[in-house]
């Protein structure tokens, strides 16, 4: 294909026939270019620039080629919604949508996006609070959608990207997202971003949705969707009012079937610099014993939560002997699940498998994260929480009691394929006693970093 070296930039280069992001880079270094006096070098430059047009063009069409299939399971809540949000997402830029545990929307999602006409012009991004939930949804929408892995769905985490330039749909963790807003202030690369699991109200997520508010008057192409399983949807909905009103909000129920709720005693526990020092042995036991009721209920898998890495390893060793002692060691499988695995290793709870399983997990497996066939839930009922200490100026980590919205998540887990046991090893007392929701971490960390991070970004008005 040959092109005439003369012809006018804007023309030629039409803004339907490549992504949003080579369009504004290309257009910009033509101008440059134009702006040369008459040289050989301006030659040079200008056959470099039709070179990158071309092959702008050619990767936007093998884009628009690749095939990819859209169907939705009738038996997710979401599904039921699907034209109403793809409505919303046509005629407004903000949706808050509430989908409780079970409802399909961090899969269903990026398709209705997709139904909606986004993606054409860039990525679909869909941020994660955890590398190990960017890559396990990121499989499931592959799958879903009948393609391989990077083609049209891909993810990005710190060191690893697996994304290609067919890709539309782009999982990835939110500090990704707030990292590539370095060098791309207008997110001029997606379509929609979608910001999962805003709940959980980490210091990405919330300079993420006050960029994001920032930005959508200079962007109105850009769609945003706000979602969680336990949000207060109408603080959000007001934060991203427009000329219309406030953001529109979506309920969703979940594919909750009764969850039984038993309480199996307190924690021997005592405060401890800030944080809760508790008694292990007497945990494990008690967990021993869950574990052992729960086996008494009937087959399923159990899914149960700890505070630490090094918590799942000791209770793994003492209920590795629990079970050789009943004779169940070659029937029942444990495995553990945190951050810190290798990719393999997480990958192995999501296999299928004959034996019962036994899954030892810290709170990545509280939400975004679904582990196939949970029965049985058991919930020691605390956390690692990084805390700043005013006194000491020391990011601390302590082991603190989850809030009752996550404690409700993790229960949540266990009623998706019919009812379902969670045993919470502390009292109701207890329960009823701790905060609705956690506390944001803009509110426990130093923001000393933050505020110099928030400046590289441009904005000086950092009060409001």
């Amino acid at each position: 294909m040959s092109m005439d070296l003369n012809v006018n930039p804007i023309e030629f280069l039409n803004a339907n026939e490549v992504l949003r992001r080579h369009y504004f880079r290309l257009r910009s270094q033509r101008q440059r270019i134009d702006r040369l006096p008459n040289s050989s070098r301006k030659e040079a430059d200008i056959q470099r620039w039709n070179s990158a047009a071309l092959q702008a063009r050619e990767q936007f069409a093998a884009r628009s080629a690749a095939r990819y299939t859209l169907q939705y399971d009738a038996e997710l809540p979401i599904t039921a919604y699907r034209e109403k949000i793809i409505d919303l997402l046509v005629h407004r830029q903000v949706l808050v949508l509430c989908g409780e545990t079970g409802s399909g929307k961090s899969t269903q999602l990026p398709k209705f996006c997709l139904e909606a006409g986004l993606g054409k012009f860039g990525w679909i991004g869909h941020t994660q609070p955890r590398r190990i939930a960017a890559r396990s949804i990121s499989h499931r929408l592959a799958e879903e959608m009948e393609t391989k892995g990077g083609d049209v769905v891909g993810y990005k985490v710190r060191f690893n990207d697996q994304t290609q330039p067919t890709s539309r749909i782009k999982l990835m963790t939110d500090g990704v997202l707030l990292a590539e807003i370095q060098r791309d202030r207008f997110l001029d690369a997606y379509d929609c971003i979608i910001l999962d699991e805003a709940h959980e109200r980490s210091l990405n997520i919330d300079l993420l949705m006050a960029y994001l508010q920032r930005l959508l008057p200079e962007r109105p192409d850009l769609r945003v969707v706000i979602t969680s399983a336990t949000i207060d949807a109408e603080q959000y909905a007001n934060h991203f009012t427009d000329a219309i009103g406030p953001a529109p909000i979506v309920l969703v129920e979940g594919r909750g079937f009764p969850v039984d709720i038993r309480y199996r005693g307190a924690m021997s526990a005592r405060e401890s610099q800030g944080g809760i020092d508790y008694d292990f042995d007497s945990m494990t036991q008690r967990f021993c014993d869950a574990i052992d009721e729960l086996l008494g209920e009937g087959r399923g898998d159990i899914l149960a939560f700890f505070a630490t890495e090094r918590d799942i390893r000791d209770a793994a060793k003492q209920l590795r002997g629990h079970l050789t002692d009943r004779g169940q060691q070659n029937s029942i499988e444990v495995l553990p699940l945190y951050a810190r695995l290798t990719e393999a290793e997480q990958q192995r709870v999501f296999q299928p498998h004959r034996n019962q399983r036994i899954i030892l997990a810290t709170n990545v497996a509280e939400s975004s994260l679904t582990v196939p066939g949970i029965r049985y839930v058991i919930d020691t009922g605390t956390a690692r929480i990084s805390r700043f200490a005013a006194k000491s100026k020391v990011q601390r980590l302590p082991i603190e009691p989850i809030s009752q919205a996550s404690a409700n998540q993790r229960s949540g887990r266990c009623g998706r394929l019919g009812p379902g046991i969670a045993i919470r090893l502390y009292d109701e007392a207890d329960f009823l006693s701790r905060a609705a929701f956690a506390t944001p971490e803009i509110r426990r960390s130093d923001l000393a970093s933050t505020i110099v991070h928030i400046k590289s970004l441009g904005i000086d008005d950092i009060e409001t």
